[in-house]
């Protein structure tokens, strides 16, 4: 039993914090739980009941809301993590985002007594924030200033101890660049919404944590039950190994003396080691050697000339061969059965587009890596769109009649340094603009000339034909492609990358990162060959919808959940942390209040419709992927009326209708929107 209440799974307190007032304010969190979960749940519920339209992602008003779930420091597998939610500086326009990351800083938030908190106004003096059990003070950060992420990290250690946990930005967010990102412990980071800017916004460095309670799962045995049965590499030992070779299969590049790698959880008590810990690598600063926490992106900033290599139905399953959100891992781990009947279509890879990005460059791309981690930017739109832009805007001459300061050479690791460091600090005329996101700085130059022109350079490996892209390999929201045949990711075929395309049409950010369309090979089967009239398709897609609302609310993460042949999975995981008996079905409902919430919020604040929508997702469909396909303007349209019919939205204005509100509990958001009975 914790410490510091009698519930199991939650602490029962969330953190009220306001910079400009520089006071704290308790809210106690079962106002919000269990009706919605945790974590993105009642962020949601939050930022609905508190928040007003007209405030910009900069304004002092802009709220930060991160949460812990009910499974945070219980020790049940993926169950570490959290979730910032504010209106995000990254998408394009500004709207409601979230950002989910791992770490060590939740599990010891609710070790301090807090399941969460909101930070409200901006300091007027540079900041930090110490949460001290339930002690929560305004610090001085001007020595802070200016620090390197780690430099951060280790300061705030020296100052308060070495088991202290923080959240850290460091020079992008100071600056305000739109990509900056928070860090926590490993390199876990909140990257995709740019809320390190909103901390820099708001004058706040960092926030450290330090709690010496306990929390404790409501059932000990189911806890270990979920710690035997949950993922394939479960308990698995976990040596260091030398690899000679970097990148994914028929795209390595050889790394001369080779280099070693090692695997870590990301957030505590979980026992997957997911991510690759990189050991001994090239420093950007200095001539020390580090080591780095990386994912799936990385593999690219090493050498990307080739896409990634894929099976067709990457989205697909059966109950032999579901053991990952996406087939990254080899053969080997875990083990596939060989003997499902649909293993060929499952397993058979298509070599990627050649795009002719880079060539491989091992040190170059080591600098590339810790530069985005110590300047706290999203690798991601670093590696996937600014210089694979720099790469394609040069090669088809746009280049020529912009100066910015140094000959642009993506292959050059001075280059590199330098582009990296201009944008971090926004130096300059082009530090300004790139500074502000690709989205923004392509419009800034003219969307027409640097954004739509065509790159002439990618090659399809499944058809030997040029295919054709623009530049900016923009697709909604301001965010890059991201599984959606085309682009990054490319050789998903034509059923994946339309689920995927109409998932991120109904949020404000790239959905892959927590979402990775999930279906069984069955239903994949059935509308393989018209996937756009497809009600099977839909379901799907909400059903992956629903799935990603309650892996950021219990909370888990994509590499346990969902798993198609284990439903009741999450709700055996909230049950376990919480005492609370919760069917699948309850959970499945609360994930669409959840959902209602995002989207009341976009309708209210954001002025989000369904013409909005189709216009931010179809042009970039107009494109072949690597087969050549495309879809339709009455493809698409149909593929909507189905999802906003079982949705429950109206399918002019793509509003929920009021009934659908009240069906999930929440007849109250329904009459602020709708206010005098005024239907959408």
């Amino acid at each position: 039993m914790s410490e510091t209440t009698n519930s199991y799974g939650y602490v029962g307190k969330i953190a009220r914090i306001n910079l400009t007032t520089r006071t704290v304010t308790e809210i106690p969190t079962s106002r919000y739980v269990p009706e919605n979960i945790g974590g993105r749940g009642v962020c949601n519920r939050i930022f609905w009941d508190e928040m007003r339209p007209g405030i910009a992602a900069f304004d002092p008003e802009n709220m930060i809301i991160y949460m812990t779930g009910p499974t945070t420091a219980t020790g049940i597998p993926t169950g570490g993590r959290g979730v910032f939610t504010g209106i995000s500086p990254n998408s394009y326009p500004e709207q409601y985002a979230w950002s989910g990351i791992g770490g060590s800083v939740g599990a010891e938030l609710k070790f301090a007594g807090w399941d969460g908190f909101i930070v409200e106004g901006r300091a007027d003096a540079f900041t930090y924030i110490y949460i001290n059990n339930g002690e929560i003070t305004f610090r001085d950060a001007e020595p802070l200033r200016g620090l390197l992420v780690h430099d951060t990290q280790r300061a705030i250690a020296e100052l308060h101890g070495g088991e202290v946990q923080s959240f850290v930005i460091g020079p992008a967010g100071e600056n305000l660049m739109r990509n900056a990102t928070i860090t926590t412990s490993n390199d876990n980071v909140a990257a995709k919404s740019g809320f390190g800017a909103v901390f820099g916004a708001k004058n706040l460095k960092a926030i450290a944590v330090r709690g010496t309670g306990d929390v404790s799962a409501a059932d000990i045995p189911k806890l270990f039950e979920l710690r035997r049965r949950m993922g394939s590499p479960s308990m698995r030992k976990n040596p260091l190994v030398r690899e000679l070779t970097h990148g994914m299969d028929g795209n390595e590049i050889p790394v001369e003396g080779g280099w070693l790698r090692g695997q870590v959880s990301c957030s505590h008590g979980c026992n997957q080691h997911c991510n690759r810990l990189m050991l001994d690598m090239k420093s950007a600063f200095g001539d020390g050697r580090v080591n780095q926490v990386e994912k799936c992106v990385g593999i690219f900033a090493y050498g990307f000339q080739e896409d990634c290599s894929w099976t067709p139905i990457q989205n697909y399953e059966t109950e032999r061969n579901h053991f990952l959100a996406c087939k990254m891992l080899s053969r080997e781990e875990p083990e596939p059965d060989t003997d499902d009947p649909h293993f060929d279509a499952l397993f058979t890879k298509v070599r990627g587009d050649i795009l002719n990005f880079w060539k491989p460059d091992f040190d170059k791309g080591s600098v590339m890596m810790d530069m985005c981690n110590e300047y706290g930017i999203d690798k991601w739109d670093v590696i996937v769109w600014f210089f694979t832009w720099l790469s394609m805007a040069k090669s088809e001459g746009l280049l020529d009649n912009l100066d910015f300061g140094m000959e642009v050479d993506v292959e050059s690791e001075e280059f590199v340094r330098y582009f990296i460091e201009m944008i971090a600090y926004r130096r300059g005329e082009y530090g300004r603009i790139f500074g502000e996101g690709m989205a923004r700085a392509i419009r800034i130059l003219g969307k027409e000339q640097y954004g739509d022109a065509l790159y002439h350079g990618r090659v399809s490996q499944v058809t030997g034909e040029r295919l054709d892209l623009p530049v900016s390999l923009e697709t909604a929201w301001g965010h890059s492609y991201h599984w959606q045949g085309r682009g990054f990711e490319g050789t998903i075929n034509k059923p994946g990358w339309v689920a995927t395309s109409l998932e991120l049409m109904n949020s404000t950010r790239d959905a892959q990162t927590v979402a990775h369309h999930h279906d069984k090979y069955e239903n994949y089967l059935q509308f393989k060959d018209d996937p756009c009239r497809s009600p099977l398709l839909v379901d799907g897609v909400i059903l992956s919808e629903n799935k990603a609302e309650i892996k950021d609310s219990v909370t888990c993460c994509d590499w346990q959940s969902p798993d198609l042949y284990w439903d009741s999975l999450e709700a055996e995981m909230f049950a376990a942390a919480t005492g609370i008996p919760m069917t699948t079905e309850e959970l499945n409902r609360a994930a669409e209040r959840s959902r209602l919430l995002f989207r009341a919020i976009l309708i209210r604040d954001f002025g989000r419709t369904r013409d909005m929508e189709v216009a931010a997702i179809f042009p970039t469909m107009r494109y072949p992927d690597a087969s050549g396909e495309t879809v339709e303007w009455d493809e698409w349209n149909d593929l909507v009326d189905i999802y906003y019919t079982k949705r429950g939205y109206d399918l002019t204005t793509g509003f929920p209708t009021r009934e659908t509100f009240e069906r999930v509990g929440l007849p109250d958001v329904a009459e602020r929107l709708y206010p005098a009975e005024v239907e959408p």
